[in-house]
């Protein structure tokens, strides 16, 4: 039997994504989110909560792109330290020894030691509550080459990206593979015919 736990912020997995924007001054900041994910595959669009009073709320509002940022594993410590400072008081590239890198694509910079990035021009803005939904068309996808497979493809075994578990309030890595996706499924497909 299940028991009810209420109305709660709940999903699994919950991805950390470091969202990369640029303030007015032009200085470089990173921000930890976990209320993210894709959001639309035709245009490619990615979608990330925001309260109103952190920083980058407001970077992204003036600048109208962000990046989001994919750490591996060996970044877990300046992804845990880009959700605990505000880039109002520090500097977190200085700080947590990361190199900005300025987008081509939008007003934002991405973080070169992260092996993936996604470039985002901001199409939506819905206000939801204690958070504003950032929505942002994907305009270009960024992976260090040794996260990529023979074909091109990322390997999520290379890429080790890790997940927020809020209730536990803990980071964890990635888990095995259980099977190929539209593949898998076939075996209750055939019984049902």
């Amino acid at each position: 039997m299940k028991k009810s736990l209420g109305a709660k912020t709940i999903l699994y997995p919950m991805p950390v994504l470091i969202v990369g924007t640029y303030d007015a001054a032009g200085k470089p900041n990173a921000m930890t989110a976990a209320w993210g994910g894709i959001c639309c595959s035709s245009p490619s669009c990615v979608a990330v909560s925001l309260r109103k009073a952190t920083y980058t709320h407001g970077n992204i509002v003036q600048q109208g792109g962000f990046t989001i940022n994919i750490p591996s594993e060996d970044f877990a410590v300046q992804a845990d330290y880009f959700g605990m400072v505000s880039g109002k008081k520090a500097d977190k590239f200085a700080e947590t020894g990361l190199t900005p890198i300025r987008s081509t694509l939008v007003n934002a910079p991405y973080i070169k030691e992260f092996p993936l990035v996604l470039e985002c021009k901001l199409v939506h803005q819905i206000e939801l509550g204690l958070h504003t939904q950032f929505v942002g068309e994907i305009l270009d996808v960024k992976a260090d080459e040794d996260v990529l497979d023979d074909n091109g493809a990322l390997d999520v075994e290379e890429l080790k990206p890790f997940f927020f578990a809020p209730e536990a309030g803990a980071y964890y890595g990635t888990g095995r593979r259980l099977g190929d996706a539209f593949s898998i499924g076939q075996a209750v497909k055939k019984k049902g015919k």
